[in-house]
């Protein structure tokens, strides 16, 4: 590794073939998001959200119970490592550093899109790595809505509990190299589901997904909806920084329009759930463990976490890993014994305040927020 660089200088690799491409592209991205300012302006919506204090909460904080049922598998806890990486020779000691904090505290993890490895069997082992590390927690594996024939294989290359098929219409439509053909994608994710015998699930990456969108998806047989919201990391923003590298003017200006394009995660549950009956995971911008209490409390069965993690595991150890986890299921604790809650699932009926720019987000889609205040 060169000095304030945390992988070897990928720009170097002389193969110019796609999967090359790929792979740099893989580490690029990694090296964006911990070097330059990729995140959201605009919010979450979490902010808009409050609980109700309870001064006579009548439970013992050390009792509280964080293990959940998740997608018909036991978690530790309602936090997810999102996925992140792999696809690269470089990315393997990061997943392992993931897994490794994710078997600790018997979290579910997911991988970064398994394409790569798929087309390259070279790098299957930077995706193997996180079964191998993590034998007893649920794996979640990763592949796009339109590559049906590679989903069996990104199952079994790291024996996945659950299949997430990824969405990702704003990140190609600023990505240099992008593919903005987006025809038959709901027809593929209908024959992803029939070719695999685990629950798959569609997850954003970053922009969320609407009520429409997730009774589509619904209809389609999934078992599930990762919104993937608006306000952590911009993937428009982390692709301008690459369209700037490249000298590409029109890609570049495009990544600063559409920064703060997409739904908030909070705004996208919400949606998600007033039009499915479907298990929603609010990833996207979660930053704490309070943020993790209100995603439970708007009826998410969990929530995702992934650039918290990123500079503890490329720079650090398993253990920097799971002092950041710890640091969120900490928060997530206080907050279920300041509601008196001691299970998870509780959280769900505790009443909110609601306010700001959710309330008026919501109006304006004709959702009944007070039902939503009053609890689940």
């Amino acid at each position: 590794m060169v000095e304030g660089k945390p992988f070897a200088d990928s720009s170097k690799e002389e193969d110019s073939s796609e999967a090359s491409q790929t792979r740099r592209r893989k580490i690029e991205h990694i090296e964006i998001c911990l070097d330059e300012e990729v995140q959201c302006l605009r919010t979450t919506m979490f902010e808009d959200i409050d609980f109700v204090h309870n001064a006579l909460p009548e439970i013992d904080k050390d009792r509280i119970d964080l293990t959940i049922n998740f997608f018909g598998l036991r978690a530790g806890a309602p936090l997810i490592i999102a996925a992140m990486t792999g696809g690269h020779p470089q990315t393997k000691s990061v997943n392992m550093k993931l897994a490794s904090a994710a078997e600790e505290l018997g979290l579910p993890i997911g991988v970064g899109s398994q394409r790569a490895a798929v087309e390259d069997e070279s790098l299957v082992d930077t995706f193997k790595i996180v079964r191998e590390t993590a034998p007893s927690v649920p794996v979640i594996a990763n592949i796009g809505a339109t590559h049906v024939n590679a989903a069996p294989d990104a199952v079994s290359m790291i024996d996945a509990d659950i299949l997430a098929v990824h969405l990702n219409p704003l990140q190609e439509a600023i990505q240099p190299e992008g593919d903005c053909n987006s025809e038959g994608a709901l027809e593929s994710i209908a024959a992803i589901v029939d070719s695999v015998d685990i629950p798959v699930i569609v997850k954003e990456t970053g922009a969320g997904i609407s009520g429409e969108v997730a009774k589509s998806l619904e209809d389609a047989g999934i078992a599930g909806i990762d919104v993937g919201g608006l306000g952590g990391t911009s993937w428009a923003g982390v692709e301008y920084y690459r369209a700037q590298k490249e000298d590409n003017d029109l890609k570049a200006q495009l990544g600063l329009d559409f920064w703060d394009w997409g739904i908030p995660t909070a705004m996208s549950v919400l949606m998600v759930l007033d039009s499915t009956d479907l298990d929603v995971v609010a990833t996207g911008g979660i930053r704490s463990g309070l943020d993790v209490a209100k995603a439970l409390a708007l009826g998410s069965v969990a929530a995702g976490v992934a650039h918290p993690l990123l500079s503890p595991a490329v720079h650090g150890n398993a253990l920097d890993v799971i002092i950041e986890l710890e640091r969120i299921l900490e928060g997530l604790k206080v907050a279920m014994y300041l509601t008196g809650s001691k299970k998870v699932e509780e959280l769900s009926s505790k009443r909110l305040i609601l306010s700001g720019k959710l309330v008026e987000s919501l109006k304006s889609l004709g959702i009944d927020y007070r039902k939503i205040a009053g609890g689940n």
